[in-house]
């Protein structure tokens, strides 16, 4: 299958978690994101809208997990977000659990994906967004394998109703 990707302009926090919500209600099998992006981009922002797509409960408040590196959610799914940022070695990987996690029926959305070696995950999609101005993201989808490529093309009718 080729390798299929996309590109949307977000011009706010709420479009990022709206484009994230609607991502999250597609979603009905276990699925991996990475995620890149500089600080501030909006990573954590497009994570808060999966949740709700999950029907994550509104008490359940998603932020950074930073320090604690991993957060797991109560959803349809379960949400497990990951935050590499302060994981010094890539070798710690393995010690905080993040390939137990792939074997759960569940959303693994990894921030700062880009301290992974990307041949260790499984097939998954990949979400870069990058600082286009004060308030508006360039967000780049780009997947492979048949759930990611059907993703993709939800995601194209999504990114419609942001117009």
């Amino acid at each position: 299958m080729d390798k299929c990707e996309l590109q949307i302009t977000s011009k706010s926090i709420e479009e990022t978690q709206f484009l994230g919500k609607r991502i999250g209600e597609h979603l009905s099998a276990s699925t991996v994101i990475a995620m890149t992006g500089d600080l501030g981009s909006g990573k954590t922002c497009f994570v808060q809208g999966l949740a709700r797509g999950l029907d994550v409960p509104d008490d359940c408040y998603v932020t950074s997990p930073t320090y604690t590196l991993i957060n797991e959610y109560p959803g349809r799914l379960p949400l497990f977000h990951v935050d590499l940022y302060r994981l010094e070695h890539i070798d710690d990987i393995e010690d905080i659990g993040l390939y137990d996690i792939f074997n759960i029926n569940s959303i693994i959305a990894i921030e700062w994906a880009e301290r992974l070696h990307m041949s260790d995950l499984p097939e998954h999609l990949i979400v870069k967004i990058k600082i286009s101005g004060d308030e508006t993201r360039t967000i780049s989808f780009s997947a492979s394998g048949q759930l990611y490529y059907d993703l993709i093309q939800a995601i194209k009718n999504i990114s419609k109703e942001m117009i």
